[in-house]
Formats: C-alpha cells, sequence, structure tokens
C-alpha cells in the first residue's frame, strides 16, 4: 500500500461552471440555464457549423453536446439557437475568478480555461470555515450573483480535485475525495479514458498489458510501467494512487503537453494548393503557441478530414525530427511530407496540426547544412513579439490574402469565435 503519510494534503476545489458559454448565453435571454433548450453555435449562416455549447437539457432530452452540427438540433419550438457572445463570456469568466479572490488571494487562483478554475482554500479556514463550507458559499454567490449553475470538486492536490469534479461532483453540486476514497471511487474507473490525463493512444496501449481499471494500473508493476512509458509511466502509475506533486497552475501530466491547432474549414477545398495554404497558417499559429511559452517538439502530427461528400474519413500521421523545433518552416515541411505520403486527392474539410515531444527552447543544436538556422528561430520570436503588439494583423503570409487564406477572417474572432 502507498503510505500517503508523507504526501501533500492540501485543500483544492476544482470549479466548473456548468456548460458556461449556453449559460451565460441562457441568462442573457432572461432564461433558466438548467430548465432551457439552448445551443450555441459558431455561425447561424451555416447548417454544419459545430455546436460550441448545449444547455444540460439540450443535451440530455435531444443529444445535442458540443460538437455537434447545426443540422443536428431538432426542428422544436422550444429550442433557442444563439451565436456565441465571446466578449461576454471572458467579461463573465472574469468576474467570476474576482468572486473567488474574496475569499483567497491571487496567488491561489490558477484558471485553467474560461470556465474551469484551481482554488487552494489552505489556511482560508479561520475566516471563512473548511474547503466544503467555502465550496458552498461560493456555488451560493455565483448562482445569486450571476445565476450561473456551477459544480466543485475537493481533493487534497489538483488531480484529486479534478477527479472529483469529473466523476463525482458534477453529478451531485459539490462532493470531496480524500487519499482513503482512492480505493472505492479511484480504482474501479473503467474505462481507462475517463481517468484524466489518459487518452485514447494510452489506453489502448495499457490495454495490451492487460490494464483495463485504475485499479489494475495502481497494482501494475512500476518499473514495467517506466519501461514502456518512460517518465509518463511513473506519472500514470502515481496517479491511479492519487498522487500529485505539481505545484498550482502547472501540467499535470507534464510528458503530454503539446501545442496544436485544429481548424474545420468555412467550405470544403478541393484543390491542393489551397489545402497547403491553410496548412501553413495553422503551422504558423502552432509556432507561435509554442514559442510562447518558450518550447519546442521533436513530433509534428498532422490530420487531415475530408468532407462529407467524399463519406468522411481522412488520415492522421505523425514524424519525429532529429532535433526540437517551433520554427513555422520547419513545421511545414514535414506537414507538407505527411501530405504528399498519405492525400488521396479528396476534398478537404479539417486540418489538424500539433507539435509535441516537448522540450525547453533554450538551446539549439546548428548544423553545417543550414548555419541560419538561428536566425530563422530569433526572426520568428521578432514576428510574435510584433504581432502582440500591434495586432494578429500587422504582420501575415502573402498565402493570408488569397481566396483560401483564412488568418485574415480569424483575426476578426475572440477566442475562434464571434465576440
Amino acid at each position: 500500500m502507498m503510505d500517503y503519510g508523507t504526501m501533500p494534503k492540501q485543500s483544492i476545489m476544482c470549479i466548473d461552471m456548468k456548460s458556461f458559454y449556453a449559460s451565460c448565453s441562457a441568462v442573457m435571454l432572461g432564461l433558466d440555464p438548467l430548465d432551457c433548450y439552448l445551443a450555441v453555435v459558431g455561425d447561424l449562416k451555416r447548417t454544419g457549423s459545430i455546436v460550441l455549447a448545449a444547455s444540460p437539457k439540450m443535451k440530455k432530452e435531444f443529444g445535442i453536446k458540443t460538437g455537434s452540427r447545426m443540422f443536428e438540433i431538432p426542428n422544436d419550438p422550444r429550442v433557442v439557437v444563439v451565436e456565441p457572445k465571446m466578449a461576454t463570456y471572458l467579461r463573465v469568466s472574469t468576474e467570476i475568478t474576482r468572486l473567488f479572490n474574496r475569499y483567497v488571494p491571487k496567488e491561489a487562483i490558477h484558471v485553467y480555461s474560461v470556465d474551469e478554475s484551481f482554488v487552494k482554500v489552505d489556511g482560508a479556514a479561520s475566516l471563512w470555515g473548511d474547503a466544503r463550507m467555502i465550496a458552498e458559499k461560493i456555488k451560493d454567490e455565483i448562482e445569486r450573483e450571476l445565476q450561473l449553475p456551477c459544480a466543485i470538486g475537493i481533493g487534497p492536490n489538483m488531480l484529486m480535485a479534478k477527479l472529483c469534479l469529473d466523476l463525482e461532483a458534477k453529478h451531485k453540486g459539490i462532493a470531496e475525495w480524500k487519499y482513503e476514497d482512492v480505493p472505492s471511487k479511484l480504482w474501479p474507473i473503467s474505462p481507462l479514458h475517463e481517468m484524466w490525463g489518459i487518452g485514447r493512444r494510452v489506453e489502448k496501449t495499457l490495454h495490451g498489458m492487460g490494464i483495463f481499471t485504475v485499479g489494475q494500473l495502481a497494482n501494475y508493476d512500476l518499473e514495467l510501467l517506466e519501461a514502456k512509458f518512460g517518465i509518463m509511466g511513473n506519472q500514470l502509475y502515481h496517479h491511479a494512487w492519487g498522487i500529485d506533486l505539481s505545484d498550482m497552475g502547472a501540467a499535470i501530466i507534464e510528458g503530454q503537453v503539446s501545442f496544436g491547432k485544429s481548424q474545420i474549414l468555412l467550405r470544403d477545398y478541393k484543390e491542393e494548393h489551397e489545402v497547403k495554404q491553410v496548412m501553413l497558417e495553422i503551422c504558423e499559429e502552432v509556432g507561435r503557441r509554442a514559442r510562447t511559452h518558450r518550447k519546442a517538439g521533436r513530433t509534428v502530427s498532422l490530420s487531415i478530414g475530408y468532407s462529407k461528400d467524399e463519406f468522411g474519413g481522412g488520415f492522421h500521421r505523425s514524424r519525429s525530427i532529429s532535433e526540437p523545433t517551433n520554427i513555422t518552416m520547419e513545421l511545414y515541411k514535414v506537414c507538407l511530407e505527411l501530405f504528399h505520403g498519405n492525400y488521396k486527392q479528396k476534398t478537404v474539410r479539417s486540418i489538424e496540426v500539433r507539435l509535441s515531444n516537448i522540450v525547453d527552447d533554450n538551446e539549439m543544436q546548428l548544423t553545417l547544412f543550414d548555419a541560419s538556422r538561428w536566425k530563422k528561430r530569433e526572426l520568428s520570436y521578432t514576428v510574435d513579439r510584433i504581432r502582440h503588439k500591434y495586432g494578429a494583423k500587422s504582420l501575415l503570409r502573402a498565402v493570408s490574402y488569397t481566396e483560401a487564406g483564412t488568418a485574415v477572417y480569424r483575426s476578426k474572432l475572440l477566442g475562434g469565435h464571434k465576440a
């Protein structure tokens, strides 16, 4: 058995705003977020537009959820369909964070996403009561002041708080997990991808090792897991025991950090050169995201999704390179090789580029074949600084001004959607 005596016993809350975009839009229309049928879609003019959020009743009774298409929404007089108001959502998210700040200092708040935050309440018990009492106060204040529903998971670390939220609090409103709850609440979890941090690919590999539940993972031989997954094997093992030593705000599974961007195109792209133009724009954004964190990666992945007129399908391919990079044209070169090797001359509707196998971008190996490589990297950082200061449209590649380019249109959006 694991000795929890030396493990952190903090009081951390993971707070999730239920169907945040849909709930905000419902309140703006004077509707009850928990009692209305509302869907937020990217563009009302496109029947194939993606559903960004749906109210709880919309999910439960009609099966419409994030990722559904607008044409799947039933023609029912009770259903309300609206476009996103990203600027409003962000303002509300900021107000929620300020509400947390009434109970704890800013250093104890980690905004994980626009609708989810971690709040460390250690030391606040003398003022507000224990973690559960603080959670109840926060939940009540959010509902009273903003009319928005939320769920709160409480745990001794970030991982346990998140697992508690996803697996129990989202059904009960507020729940708390402690280390002694691990065997009864965490270990029975199956399928494995329901465990935060285990994706489908890792799950498939674990199945091949005879591991189908979190309990089996916790009781597997640690050395064999490390031999198979490296440092991530060690993390998977300890996470199965509910152990997380990361600081507030740190990535919970460092080995799974990647930078990517996926885009569903505004129309079908039938010409190969048009697909390549958008691919270059996406590589530019992926490189920028990596550079923002001073990171580089050794593995480049390309996913191409074909149009429904081609009966769907597509391909996903990855390639590792000898030296880590975040330089746009180096990413693009790998993507072109993957594209040429797998493209079937079909109509394309979606493109995704991802950079993984991440390392710190604090050094570079120069080669005789490209002595100016370090200049290209520094130029990339300079372009990023100009765009940050003067706006995304201040410097764009020529392909963005072609008919196929999407960067100009997307620069007018907020968070990828209408403000």
